[in-house]
């Protein structure tokens, strides 16, 4: 398995679904009506069921970009003078083509939308899970500037503060999650577990729509430069006030690795594990070799905030939990697409580093721990490629114990794909383990005793915001310790505030106007990309 560049090379074009026209390449034949071509005019025409090929509208825009493109190797912007109807037909040709559940998307007129925007917002299904929630929640768009920005280097605009949204609507409870190393709320000394009291003096109760756009575009769309000032309360009881800087802050994926030793004498890998983005790689690799020169005998991995991000890192990490003894003759994850698309060959567990500038393997291998076993950390915000872990591990029997909440239920995927300044996210594959189970869109249960399919062996508990994340005493740590040394499940005390929190978007409710907590790019997502050869997509 990737001993060598040109068979990891190989692998990675059959695995990536190049037929996603990660550059905007036409879709399958079948998608043409070659009896009725649309019209050769300047502008196209709407009819309902006929689609042209998307690369018959590719990167036509409305506002055509000037000058090189630094994120293609300085090369002119390949844009040229189109229309907002132009964007949207090759949106509709394009999802057509690529999209899971095309055949649920209703084929409505471009023109009865007001903008782009509006109109990609309605080009997925609006089916239901089991649980009655829309099985596509993952629908999205971002500028592809901050695509890039986040995807080569982890940079994104905010003051280094992960929140937790805990009640939306008033009385609202917005919280401290974690913060990016060396930022400018770590440095200030926020910490875990503060609640947002005021900002800018506004209320974080305010229900009028100007506080709560107040709100909004200081905590989670800050322009760079711009200050804002906190009022919290810390876990203690305290308030404190801070006046923060925005700027463009570099992640810290990986956090708080340490090695934990029990009361019976167990050495305990700890790592706290944020988000699935290229800069992870080395960061992994460094906390595993730690973890193996510590002669570990268990691993615990804080997934509790990872939304995700590219599923090559995610077979990465895979492969260095459970060594090539335990991955041997079996593949991680069987991409599965609609029936539009060549059927892909499954995604190995990779062994070896990769350059994920051209997403090219190495002749590096990855260093291994060789576990049968390993405790993954959840909560809400446990997704993608996250989960994909958990169940990529299931799939070969080694044994994943979930402590924390059921995770997101997002068993899909999609190749990120630009168009006219924006990158554009539909989901476009869903995926198996080697035993076959992929169907997981209501989460990832933990639980004693293990009864469905989607149900996981662990611990059901509620997330900890009195302590830190890497303290033994936070609950969910503490209760993987415990599950460590006696097999089976603390009793613990439930908090009445330490409740699961998401970062998912709020509506509003009989309570006041909801406050949106806006997610980054890699939230929620799994991303098959080839950042720079298939021009895009994101893993995980």
């Amino acid at each position: 398995m990737f001993k060598n560049t040109k068979l990891a090379l190989a692998v990675f074009l059959a695995a990536s679904g190049m037929s996603l026209s990660g550059c905007g390449g036409g879709g399958s034949s079948s998608n043409t009506d070659t009896t009725n071509p649309p019209p050769t005019t300047t502008e196209p025409t709407w009819t309902a069921g006929t689609f042209a090929a998307s690369s018959e509208f590719k990167d036509q825009c409305a506002v055509p970009r000037t000058g090189n493109d630094p994120y293609n190797d300085n090369q002119p912007y390949p844009d040229t003078a189109g229309s907002e109807f132009t964007e949207k037909m090759w949106l509709r040709s394009w999802s057509d083509e690529t999209y899971l559940w095309y055949d649920e998307i209703e084929d409505n007129d471009p023109d009865n939308f007001s903008s782009v925007a509006a109109y990609f917002d309605q080009l997925k299904t609006f089916e239901t899970t089991d649980s009655g929630a829309y099985k596509d929640n993952f629908h999205f768009s971002v500028p592809t500037e901050d695509y890039f920005q986040e995807s080569q280097s982890g940079v994104v605009s905010g003051y280094g503060i992960n929140w937790a949204l805990i009640s939306g609507t008033p009385p609202r409870d917005l919280r401290v999650a974690y913060l990016e190393d060396d930022s400018p709320a770590a440095n200030a000394g926020l910490q875990r577990g503060d609640r947002v009291i005021l900002v800018d003096g506004v209320s974080i109760d305010t229900n009028t729509e100007s506080g709560i756009d107040t709100l909004n575009e200081a905590l989670f769309g800050p322009t760079a430069g711009d200050t804002h000032t906190f009022k919290v309360i810390s876990n203690d009881e305290t308030e404190k006030t801070f006046s923060l800087v925005a700027g463009n802050i570099t992640q810290t994926p990986v956090q708080n690795v340490d090695t934990i030793t029990t009361e019976g004498g167990n050495k305990v890998g700890y790592m706290q594990f944020n988000s699935h983005i290229s800069i992870a790689q080395p960061e992994l690799i460094s906390a595993v070799k730690k973890f193996k020169a510590d002669n570990i005998d268990e691993l615990v991995i804080d997934l509790r905030y990872n939304g995700g991000g590219l599923l090559a890192l995610s077979s990465q990490l895979a492969y260095m939990i459970a060594g090539p003894a335990n991955t041997s003759d079996y593949f991680y994850y069987q991409i599965i697409e609609n029936d539009k698309q060549t059927e892909s060959d499954p995604y190995p567990f990779i062994d070896v580093e990769i350059d994920y500038s051209t997403f090219e393997g190495t002749n590096n291998t990855l260093p291994d721990l060789n576990l049968s076993k390993v405790y993954v950390l959840s909560t809400a915000n446990t997704c993608s490629a996250s989960e994909a872990l958990i169940n990529g591990l299931n799939g070969i029997d080694a044994e994943v114990i979930l402590i924390g909440g059921t995770t997101c239920g997002k068993p899909y995927g999609f190749t990120p794909t630009h168009n006219c300044a924006t990158t554009y996210y539909t989901i476009q594959f869903t995926g198996t383990n080697y035993k076959g189970f992929g169907e997981y869109s209501d989460g990832l249960v933990p639980t004693p005793t293990p009864q469905f399919a989607a149900d996981v062996k662990g611990c059901e508990l509620d997330d900890d915001f009195n302590h830190q994340l890497g303290d033994s005493d936070e609950t969910l740590l503490s209760a993987a310790l415990y599950h460590i040394e006696n097999g089976s499940c603390p009793v613990v005390a439930q908090s009445v505030t330490a409740k699961q929190a998401t970062t998912s978007s709020y509506k509003a409710d009989e309570t006041g106007i909801a406050l949106k907590a806006n997610t980054t790019l890699y939230k929620n997502n799994m991303d098959l990309t080839r950042p720079l050869l298939a021009k895009e997509g994101d893993n995980e």
